[in-house]
């Protein structure tokens, strides 16, 4: 088996296998690329947040998980992104998507090499505020 492209030259050692990337390291990628935007209070649904927080507080679990309201399905060259967020009150619901949109496929794209070919945002909530926060405060013992 010859190490060489077409044409004879030999291939450079960075083209010599492929890389793949899972689809949980797109999801943690894009999700805590969506928390950085002013704007975005949580990801995911209510349920989700209040079961992720419930499951955060076992002894040796992991904190707050990166993945939470993020679905990426993952090709060789190309990945599609599912967001679920919730808002702070008074934000531009479509500036905050924007932001969002632009922060995560910079990320997944500057990280992963591979290209993001949509990202769809669905706000699952507004968080008002005078409401207080569905995940419960972590207590050190």
């Amino acid at each position: 088996m010859s190490e060489s492209a077409p044409g004879g030259a030999p291939r450079a050692p960075a083209e010599r296998g492929r890389t793949s990337v899972a689809d949980g390291v797109v999801e943690k990628i894009a999700g805590l690329a969506a928390r950085e935007v002013v704007g975005v209070h949580a990801m995911g649904s209510g349920m989700a947040r209040t079961l992720g927080a419930v499951r955060d507080r076992v002894p040796g679990g992991a904190k707050q998980s990166a993945t939470r309201g993020v679905k990426a399905e993952v090709g060789e060259v190309q990945t599609a992104l599912d967001l679920e967020i919730v808002v702070d009150y008074g934000v531009a619901i479509p500036d905050v998507a924007g932001a969002v949109r632009e922060n995560v496929i910079a990320a997944v794209e500057r990280m992963t090499g591979l290209e993001v070919v949509e990202v769809n945002i669905a706000v699952s909530d507004v968080k008002l505020p005078d409401e207080p926060d569905e995940e419960p405060e972590t207590r050190i013992q």
